[in-house]
């Protein structure tokens, strides 16, 4: 670890833990010509059908313009729809299409076996432990990117 990043060794795991298992799953899913993120959008509209483009911005925590390039890829792949709110002339609503629905096996065995490699030898009380502990990380994050930060030098 280097020195400098000695006095936060839990963020310092955190990123290359993330990191490896982001390349990981990228490995995995070119094999079944996704890239990474690309099935978080397939899961989120096999589980909730077609979504507003904002809303799947908002349920993934993307941004905008990142979501519009990757429905733009999963349209080429043919894997989802676009098409005009009949509600809303502003929105564009995205479906997944008949082709997605072969895919979703693949994206379930993909994350299967990614699950298997992070949790390689573990019981099943340490897998349980282990995702407590990740769901908390996450939580006191969450709070903390949504709580306005104080300046060091001000304490405001």
């Amino acid at each position: 670890m280097p020195a400098s990043a000695r006095s936060g060794p839990i963020s310092h795991a955190i990123f290359r833990v993330a990191r490896l298992h982001r390349m990981l799953a990228g490995q995995l899913l070119r094999r079944i010509g996704l890239h990474p993120g690309q099935e978080l959008v397939m899961m989120q509209l096999w589980e909730l059908g077609p979504q507003r483009q904002t809303d799947l911005v908002r349920l993934l925590d993307s941004d905008t313009a990142t979501m519009t390039r990757t429905i733009q890829r999963l349209e080429r792949a043919g894997f989802v729809r676009r098409h005009p709110s009949p509600t809303d002339k502003r929105a564009v609503i995205i479906e997944p299409t008949a082709a997605s629905h072969g895919l979703r096996r693949e994206v379930e065995q993909v994350w299967a076996h990614l699950e298997d490699l992070a949790a390689a030898g573990l019981t099943s009380e340490a897998r349980e432990e282990c995702l407590r502990t990740l769901e908390g990380l996450e939580a006191r994050l969450s709070v903390a990117a949504t709580t306005p930060a104080k300046d060091s030098a001000t304490g405001r």
